[in-house]
């Protein structure tokens, strides 16, 4: 092969190096942040990308990839990659050792969930953006924790995740993330603590039952004296009613009596008027007789009565009799 063409080839695959070189391909969802002689340049867009080569670098920056090892042992690896992930992102930090108020060390881990809004402050104010982020979710972390007793703790994970967020995006906003949210996984309290707190749980349900048990009783006490008390003045209505039915009865017979007695006496009156006798005497005999009927109406009585004013009584039967004959 003569000279000419192997300066040729060597032209054209130099040539080749260098367009490849000076071509960029940014996939979808991600960036390039470029520096041109070692100041910035530009921020690739997703697409076809041009830069001058050898004066153009892509700047170098720092991610954080959770792996798996042998045995399912895993790490987080920190490399070094030019590539910037526009997507949102998350971090699980490992558990860390965290004290309340009340002064009960915890073992807590976290999520972080962000996104980097701003590649050039990504790369350009911060050295290692993942080892910040993490450092920052600690501190802050055992901040707030500090802040709450250990009962707190564990039943406001809300209020934790929302404290976290604001303080998390507030000091990572200058550096071109936004921190959408974080969330607590695990909150590992020491065994004596989950052991008093078991028995604790144990002591309140049992009062929790005692306390139903009372309630119950006291509201079949009270329905039963209900039941009675009503029962009771029932049977005082029942009663009423039947003393108000039973004198209303014994009132209308004698109402009734009274009417026939009065109807007997004027028919009396009426026969006796009509015979010119006496009608006063007719009834006053009548009603001694009766009395004498009553008076010795006795099996063994003996004893003879005789009223004082005999002459009376005998004159009343003569008047008796007259009415008799004269019918």
């Amino acid at each position: 092969m003569s000279t000419p063409l192997i300066f040729a080839a060597l032209v054209i695959v130099l040539a080749i190096i260098i367009i490849s070189a000076g071509v960029k391909v940014v996939p979808q969802s991600e960036t390039r942040v470029i520096e041109r002689l070692g100041r910035f340049h530009s921020v690739l867009s997703p697409g076809l990308n041009f830069i001058i080569p050898f004066v153009d670098r892509p700047k170098t920056i720092y991610t954080r990839r959770v792996e798996t090892g042998v045995g399912g042992r895993v790490f987080v690896r920190t490399t070094a990659t030019t590539i910037i992930d526009l997507r949102e992102q998350v971090y699980d930090f490992p558990s860390q050792q965290v004290i309340t108020r009340d002064n009960v060390t915890t073992e807590i881990n976290a999520l972080l969930y962000f996104q980097i809004t701003d590649p050039k402050k990504a790369v350009y104010e911060i050295d290692n953006l993942p080892n910040a982020i993490e450092k920052l979710t600690q501190t802050s972390l055992r901040n707030v924790i500090g802040e709450l007793e250990l009962d707190e703790t564990l039943t406001s994970r809300d209020t934790i995740n929302s404290k976290l967020q604001v303080i998390l995006d507030d000091a990572t906003n200058k550096w071109g993330v936004k921190v959408n949210r974080v969330e607590l996984q695990d909150i590992t309290p020491p065994e004596s603590v989950r052991v008093a707190m078991e028995k604790q749980m144990q002591a309140e349900r049992n009062r929790r039952a005692e306390i139903l048990n009372a309630e119950g009783e006291k509201q079949s006490l009270i329905l039963r004296s209900e039941g009675e008390k009503t029962s009771k003045i029932n049977q005082a209505e029942a009663v009423k009613q039947t003393e108000i039915l039973r004198a209303e009865g014994e009132a209308r017979a004698i109402i009734l009596n009274a009417q026939a007695e009065a109807e007997a006496i004027m028919r009396v009156s009426e026969a006796v008027k009509a015979s010119n006798t006496d009608p006063a005497s007719y009834i006053l005999a009548m009603k001694y007789i009766d009395t004498l009927r009553e008076m010795t109406s006795g099996k063994d009585n003996k004893t003879v009565y005789v009223p004082y004013e005999a002459s009376s009584v005998l004159s009343s039967l003569g008047t008796i009799k007259t009415l008799f004959e004269k019918q």
